[in-house]
């Protein structure tokens, strides 16, 4: 129960909804552990018991209302204190898939990277879930069976002892210690099998997450058939890991209600020794009865926190990552940068893998068109994502106007950037709405102007919505061209002074290169840019070329500088050009 205490305080939103709750909980375990047990020794044989006094209409009545009295307290208090538990718990997986979905936010990402969406998709929601059901039982039936379960034994110990005194109170009792074995017992075997399953439902879920994302490659392919095995497999083990935990959850209850019929047995063997009146022993056997029952429902919440237990570990590992690109504590204030770029003896690596940038120094002024090139793997896109802060330097450090980025707020630092990248992603939402993204506040006529620009407009109003089009999920309506130019269109409204292409012309038809380069060289003007491109014609034009090598930068400058003396530089170019013919 511990595990889950630091968690206690998602309930102050709901704590007054909990308090009562819990007290109807309370009134429900007074209702069945005693008042069940003493209505059938002490109300009933007043009616039925042979020699009692003769009753009129008016008594009879009272009497025979005492079990829609009883058990409409108890039915009342069940439901209320199941609602309002509920609506805790509810209120609870709210909060917690909340603060899971920030986290997420701001978590760098290399993070993100190394662990499937999928996965994280089954942490945040199956395993929310999962955490807001046992937190939720917890709440409730921590509550309402322990006072069953104690109001019942206080009428059996004062029972058995008013009737036969101490040897029928052992005699009762003695088979509920007995029954913590098994519980003990099965959660020890279900803590690893749920962490287990928690495990698997993870890689399934990311299995159909990938397969969805690559619909066009398993058809192109003829990966269907593999797929549905890769499934099967997965299913199968999904399916093993369930009946596991099945197994031992399921395994407690019949094993607890063995135990308790020995008991039973036993307290019926002594009843009989001592003489125990008919009235007295079949309260006695309804009580302990109602004890075994909380008995049952507290191993099942046993066997549901070891689950609980094995989510919240999985949630854990996202929550309590270090968020390790953050704003600083006192942060330099900056409006718009001029955009003057310094790397100094930089060094990034993607975990413990080898250094990605090695030592790298380049000086980018202001309003320079800079093209990164070099073979693939060679550190250009990663020496683009440190702008940003997508990732943070190991050593050395980046400057912006002279200024640390380390010590701007990201926000700030953000908002003098904008990206156009090879693949840019589309919202399930209008294609005005994307554009928006560019800069919110911005007016109709500036995002209209913007796609102008952008070479956007006219497509836009040959759709039948226009700007009011929804794109489909990831942009899925259009094609590669016109995502590509509401990209652009984003970069137009955005118009920040420091702008990075990452492939942003690769894999277009001829048409759509030739309309993105038109809108490429307006949108460079008076912009410090950072270009990342395979294709030559795109960046013999740049005032500034760098070229990476393994990690490092092995020369810089003009095309017609590097083209005579960088033999890296000459034969990617070569190559390229002789490819084209």
């Amino acid at each position: 129960m511990r595990r889950f205490l630091p968690y206690a305080s998602y309930f102050k939103p709901v704590r007054w909804q909990l308090a009562g709750g819990l007290m109807f909980g309370l009134i429900y375990g007074a209702a069945s552990g005693y008042g069940m047990p003493y209505m059938l020794e002490t109300v009933f044989p007043r009616v039925f018991t042979e020699g009692a006094p003769v009753l009129s209409n008016w008594e009879v009545l009272k009497i025979a209302l005492w079990l829609p009295f009883v058990l409409t307290i108890r039915g009342v208090s069940d439901y209320l204190n199941t609602y309002l538990i509920q609506y805790c718990g509810t209120r609870v997986l709210e909060q917690l898939r909340l603060r899971f979905f920030s986290k997420l936010q701001v978590l760098p990402l290399a993070f993100l990277q190394r662990n499937s969406s999928g996965d994280l998709i089954s942490r945040g929601m199956s395993d929310t879930n999962q955490l807001q059901a046992t937190i939720s039982n917890l709440a409730n039936v921590l509550v309402k069976q322990p006072a069953t379960l104690i109001g019942a034994v206080v009428y059996v110990t004062y029972l058995a002892y008013r009737e036969s005194g101490v040897g029928l109170v052992l005699v009762c009792l003695f088979s509920v210690p007995v029954c913590v074995l098994p519980i003990h017992f099965a959660g020890k075997k279900l803590v690893r099998r749920a962490k287990q399953l928690q495990t698997e439902l993870g890689s399934l879920t990311g299995l159909f997450n990938e397969n969805i994302a690559a619909t066009r490659e398993v058809r192109a392919f003829g990966l269907e058939a593999r797929e549905i095995a890769r499934f099967s497999v997965s299913t199968r083990l999904l399916l093993t890991y369930q009946m596991k935990v099945v197994k031992y959850a399921k395994a407690l209850p019949p094993a607890i209600e063995i135990i308790s019929a020995f008991g039973l047995s036993a307290t019926f063997v002594y009843a009989y020794r001592v003489d125990l009146s008919k009235e007295a022993f079949l309260a006695l056997i309804m009580a302990l009865y109602v004890c075994y029952e909380p008995i049952k429902k507290l191993a099942a919440l046993s066997n549901d926190t070891k689950r609980g237990a094995a989510a919240l570990d999985r949630l854990e590992y996202v929550l309590n990552e270090p968020v390790s690109i953050a704003d600083p504590v006192n942060p330099a204030v900056i409006g718009r940068v001029n955009g003057d770029l310094v790397f100094e003896n930089v060094t990034f690596a993607y975990k413990n893998d080898e250094a990605a940038l090695k030592s790298v120094s380049a000086t980018i002024p202001a309003g320079t068109v800079c093209a990164l090139v070099g073979p693939s793997g060679a550190g250009k896109s990663t020496f683009a994502n440190l702008v940003p802060r997508f990732f943070d330097a190991r050593s050395g450090r980046l400057t912006l106007d002279g200024i640390d980025i380390r010590d701007l707020r990201l926000a700030d630092l953000r908002a003098n950037i904008a990206v156009v990248s090879q693949d840019p992603f589309l919202f399930n939402d209008t294609i005005y709405n994307n554009l928006l993204l560019g800069r919110e506040t911005a007016t109709r006529e500036e995002v209209e102007q913007a796609a102008r620009d952008a070479n956007a407009h006219d497509f836009i109003m040959s759709l039948p919505a226009g700007y009011d089009t929804i794109v489909g999920e990831r942009g899925a309506s259009l094609s590669g061209g016109q995502r590509q130019r509401i990209a652009l269109a984003r970069a137009f409204l955005r118009n920040a002074p420091l702008l990075i292409l990452d492939e942003a012309t690769s894999a277009l038809d001829s048409e759509s290169e030739s309309a993105i380069q038109q809108a490429l060289k307006k949108l460079v003007v008076d912009k410090t840019v950072l270009m990342i491109a395979h294709r030559f014609s795109t960046i013999r034009d740049a005032s500034l070329i760098i070229v990476f090598d393994r990690g490092r930068i092995v020369d810089s400058g003009t095309h017609a500088d590097l083209y005579v003396r960088s033999p890296l530089y000459k034969a990617l170019y070569d190559q390229q050009n002789a490819a084209a013919f």
